[in-house]
């Protein structure tokens, strides 16, 4: 599970081989969430509010970014 980037305590990765629709995992020491690449919405898990607003405004600042990890990791 490839982190792409840390901020504070908080991981945003992608998996290989990982179902669709694609997606990313933001990860913190007590939460997991999974938040669609095309809208970045909130998929599946929770987080707390904080943590969520950070890793969405990075990756709304990467998407292209994401979007290019997704296709690598996931052919």
């Amino acid at each position: 599970m490839p982190t792409i980037v840390k901020i504070g305590n908080i991981a945003i990765q992608i998996y290989a081989d990982d179902h669709n629709p694609p997606h990313f995992h933001v990860v913190t020491p007590d939460h997991e969430a999974a938040v669609l690449l095309d809208s970045l919405e909130l998929m599946v898990g929770s987080m707390d509010r904080k943590s969520l607003k950070a890793a969405l405004e990075w990756a709304r600042d990467n998407k292209e970014q994401l979007i290019n990890e997704w296709n690598r990791l996931n052919p």
